[in-house]
């Protein structure tokens, strides 16, 4: 059979080449074209649109780029009905596979949604919109079951894809040798993987190595924004970096200030201390501050229902509020006992692996 798949940043990339697999073993001959990135199409996908081409982030980018967005949805749409597929499936991504759901649904197509969009975060009407556009979902957190069973819609927990690739991860025995770092332990900076989030977050993350001298700060960099971006960095913090190795940078830090989304909990899975860090421009923020309508913002603290990993956002993400936070999660800190604690609390609820097969083996069975 034919799948469309469309995925908007680099942790759809990840999740949604996970998905190809589950779906390959158990549709051996089946087809996949779509949008997403690099793993997605080492896994087999004819690639239409690279996300670093359609990742914007904060209400303001987006609304700066909506002739650029349309442009995007008629290129898509108009792909779409040409390649004719037997399933579309959405990853995330909500500002434009919502549309792309309402426009396939229109046309008799099927349409499967994997990972849900934080409906439950903000604008929760738009459950109703989900449950008329969308033939199935399948969603990575057991609230969300509960959530949408108030707009009488029945969705799928098939459990977190993270822990597929997590559980697939070998960590490198050679990673400091062949990057260049000493035998200082690490502080992991995961600044995020939009151009919006590095020239937002590395500034102030890199501010607090003064303070921890007998550390080295190492930046997980991605490969789909240009260097350039990190070399002012590289040369006048005198960080390191490694390009799309973030797996082993964790498997070695000892603590790691991270921008708030997938790597959050990626972060938390991996047993790694965190300070989440957010920034946007004012006036996203304030658009989001009236919105949002969940306590937190990261991954972990949502699932666990507190904050068990402090959350620095907007103002609070400063020199001194960081510097603070980061001492505190250090091996001897004082929070650093309770946050392992909630990891392996949080460990518990997310699961094991196996989403990507299950969410395969249910889309194929409901196509044949």
């Amino acid at each position: 059979m034919k799948y469309y798949l469309i995925a908007g940043e680099r942790s759809g990339d990840l999740h949604g080449s996970n998905l190809i697999k589950g779906i390959k073993e158990n549709d051996p001959d089946a087809e996949f074209r779509g949008w997403g990135g690099d793993m997605m199409e080492a896994e087999g996908m004819q690639l239409v649109t690279h996300y670093k081409d359609t990742a914007f982030m904060g209400f303001l980018e987006v609304a700066m780029n909506l002739r650029k967005i349309s442009r995007f949805l008629k290129k898509c749409k108009a792909d779409i009905i040409d390649y004719q597929p037997d399933a579309l499936i959405l990853i995330d991504y909500p500002g434009f596979n919502l549309r792309i759901a309402s426009f396939a649904k229109s046309k008799g197509l099927k349409v499967f949604y994997y990972i849900s969009p934080k409906v439950w975060a903000w604008n929760q009407k738009r459950a109703w919109k989900i449950k008329k556009n969308v033939d199935h979902m399948f969603v990575i957190f057991p609230f969300e079951v509960d959530f949408y069973k108030k707009y009488d819609y029945t969705v799928h927990y098939v459990g977190n894809p993270l822990m597929d690739a997590i559980t697939a991860f070998q960590p490198d025995p050679n990673f400091r040798e062949t990057h260049g770092l000493d035998e200082r332990p690490i502080i992991a900076l995961l600044p995020g993987s939009r151009k919006q989030e590095i020239t937002g977050m590395l500034d102030v993350m890199l501010t607090t190595q003064k303070h921890f001298p007998n550390y080295q700060f190492v930046i997980a960099g991605v490969k789909n924004l240009p260097s350039s971006l990190y070399d002012t960095y590289l040369t006048s913090q005198r960080a390191s970096i490694v390009y799309e190795r973030t797996y082993d940078l964790l498997s070695i830090a000892e603590a790691a200030l991270v921008t708030s989304g997938t790597a959050t909990l990626e972060t938390a899975l991996f047993k790694v201390p965190e300070v989440v860090c957010y920034k946007t421009s004012g006036f996203s923020y304030a658009v989001a501050k009236r919105l949002i309508r969940v306590p937190f913002i990261s991954l972990v603290n949502l699932i666990l229902e507190k904050e068990a990993v402090r959350e620095l956002i907007q103002d609070h993400l400063n020199e001194k509020l960081l510097t603070e936070e980061l001492r505190k999660i250090l091996p001897g800190g004082i929070g650093h006992i309770q946050q392992m604690k909630d990891y392996g609390i949080l460990a518990e609820m997310v699961g094991g692996a196996g989403a990507s097969f299950r969410t395969g083996k249910l889309i194929t069975g409901y196509l044949k």
